[in-house]
């Protein structure tokens, strides 16, 4: 699948002269429809199937930057929870009677 493709956008009044049915009419046979307002691309008309794509690459592409960024900042050094308790001032102790208390009051 490729990117879409904003070298060739329509105009607003073209849009509007295809009509609603006729855009999506070419974005259902795989056609991209571009649209521009004033020279600056404004919307995109695509098919379900292209979008779903696109949502997809998005998440996916957001995962890789994750994996990346913790590759690149990992320093290997890990804690125990107790140490990572103490470093926000707080311990389990604390922690449990918080919850006892939560769920004495009924709250999840």
């Amino acid at each position: 699948m490729s990117l879409l493709d904003l070298s060739h956008p329509i105009s607003v009044t073209e849009a509007s002269q295809r009509g609603v049915a006729g855009l999506i009419k070419d974005a259902e046979a795989g056609e991209e429809v571009v649209v521009s307002r004033h020279g600056k691309t404004v919307a995109a008309v695509v098919s379900a199937r292209q979008l779903e794509q696109l949502r997809t690459l998005e998440g996916d592409l957001r995962d890789a930057a994750l994996v990346i960024v913790r590759a690149a900042t990992d320093s290997g050094v890990r804690g125990s929870l107790d140490e990572a308790l103490t470093a926000f001032g707080l311990d389990r102790a604390q922690l449990e009677a918080e919850l006892d208390a939560d769920l004495a009051a009924g709250r999840p």
